[in-house]
């Protein structure tokens, strides 16, 4: 399994409309897209003074899943226009991990 990760920041002020931007668009646009091999997607998020940190982990059952969402060149970071028009800033490129280990609980 691969984990994708990546950060985007915004201002407290964009914030709440940045998170229902991702939970109720961008999540639905993403799963509504069937990709084979996509999981899940979670969202993690720290507020830090002035800014609100948004963190996405995607699970994927492969490399090959992760490219047919992000394109060959799968590290650039998928950042629709409306998402960006929120953003003070991103990471241009996500972090991908094979996950080694996970325990769910029951």
């Amino acid at each position: 399994m691969i984990a994708r990760l990546w950060h985007g920041w915004t201002t407290n002020d964009n914030a709440a409309a940045y998170e229902v931007l991702l939970t109720e668009e961008i999540f639905n646009g993403i799963q509504n897209r069937h990709i084979p091999g996509f999981k899940s997607i979670q969202l993690l998020v720290r507020p830090l003074g002035d800014e609100v940190e948004f963190v996405t982990l995607m699970l994927f059952d492969s490399l090959d899943a992760v490219k047919e969402f992000a394109g060959e060149d799968y590290e650039v970071a998928v950042v629709p226009p409306a998402a960006r028009a929120l953003l003070a800033h991103f990471d241009a490129r996500s972090q991908h991990y094979v996950v080694k280990a996970q325990n769910d609980a029951v």
